[in-house]
């Protein structure tokens, strides 16, 4: 057993994100400013979109995009119930409903042969997750969206750097959101993003992040600036602040290499826990294009004389962090009680559900690290044959 406790996840901080913050502090600009702006030219450069709108969580991220596609009251979305909560929270906060669609087996995506079913004349947008980092079936969802007129915004929380069929995730809906929570591949603490071509929809989301002010107006305390604007929408308050696009900008430049890395890992636990007895790893299309946000590991319960809950009290005991994703949204007493969900509505979430767990999978890991993560999982699920 591990003498030190492994960390689900730790951040990779190096000193170009101290040293700029320290920059940043000492320049007297800690809101939005020069830095956000550089982060964002960036950022869409990385990516290979037109525009490119930091925010100060993917949540408000999502937010923002389906205010621009046009989702308010009595309209529907169509998304997966394997997901975090935050992304049918912001079509409740538009005073929509999310129209859930079960996932797919063995992805834990949106499945999509079952989206044109789900479709109603209520139905304004498609929001599709990329779960754990590996890519939604986009060609055909984008083909079911644009036959019936829909919008198509993208949780990619999970999702950087991700490409599906060589394309990068962020290229490819009407909007895409990324997330840079301290557990991302790239981090700004809090943070994330919003992409689009559409520069229609890229200036309503300007616009709609900042109280609805007129353009530019956080430069009114600036030499150049003015104290004069004019309120043009009743917009929300989402902006990111310099101080935390002075770590994203170092962070972006490493993605790649962060990536490999996790990369890497991922290999390191498909190879070894593939033949453990009772586990099962990630069914994984194109490895390379995963971004390996999550590994999310298996359990046979006909396999084992142990369930997923202990098993992983089991693993904490050995001191290996470990987590959960996700408790779908079904589930959780808010969706439960207010649309009268039962666990069967979406039985492959729930069954994912039931007997994953996430294991640690970041770039600080050492191989060491991987390897004790390993002969915890193997041990446990060695003595615990049915």
């Amino acid at each position: 057993m591990r003498a030190q406790f492994l960390p689900f996840h730790e951040p990779l901080l190096g000193e170009e994100e101290i040293a700029s913050v320290v920059d940043c502090l000492r320049s007297g600009w800690l809101t939005s400013g020069i830095k956000v702006k550089e982060f964002e030219r960036d950022f869409s450069a990385y990516v290979g979109c037109q525009h490119a709108l930091a925010v100060n969580s993917c949540t408000a991220a999502l937010h923002l995009a389906l205010e621009a596609v046009g989702v308010g009251p009595g309209d529907e979305v169509i998304t997966c119930p394997m997901t975090f909560t935050a992304t049918a929270a912001v079509i409740e906060h538009l005073g929509a409903r999310p129209a859930l669609v079960d996932c797919e087996r063995s992805t834990l995506n949106l499945d999509p042969s079952l989206i044109e079913a789900r479709i109603t004349p209520r139905t304004r947008a498609i929001l599709p997750v990329h779960f754990g980092g590996q890519s939604c079936e986009m060609d055909t969802i984008l083909g079911i969206a644009r036959a019936h007129g829909l919008p198509v915004v993208e949780d990619a929380a999970h999702a950087l750097p991700t490409r599906y069929r060589g394309r990068m995730i962020g290229t490819l809906g009407d909007v895409t959101c990324f997330s840079f929570y301290a557990t991302k591949t790239v981090t700004t603490g809090e943070g994330g993003m919003a992409v689009t071509d559409r520069a229609d929809l890229a200036e309503r989301m300007r616009l709609m992040h900042f109280h609805g002010m007129s353009r530019d107006a956080w430069k009114r305390y600036t030499q150049n600036g003015s104290w004069s604007y004019e309120i043009l929408a009743a917009g929300y308050k989402y902006n990111l602040t310099d101080i935390a696009a002075s770590i994203g900008i170092h962070q972006l430049r490493r993605a790649e290499a962060f990536h490999v890395r996790r990369y890497r890992i991922a290999r390191m636990y498909s190879e070894a826990l593939s033949v453990v007895r009772g586990v099962e790893v990630p069914k994984v299309q194109d490895e390379g294009g995963h971004a390996w946000h999550l590994y999310v590991l298996r359990l046979v319960p006909e396999a084992l004389t142990i369930d997923r809950d202990t098993f992983i009290a089991r693993l904490v005991a050995m001191n290996i962090g470990v987590s959960v994703h996700f408790i779908p949204l079904h589930l959780h007493p808010y969706y439960r009680d207010k649309y009268g969900f039962a666990p069967t509505d979406f039985p492959n979430a729930c069954e994912a559900f039931r007997r994953s767990l996430s294991l640690p999978i970041y770039p600080k890991m050492t191989d060491g690290d991987v390897q004790d993560v390993i002969d915890a999982i193997r041990s446990l699920a060695e003595e615990h044959q049915r």
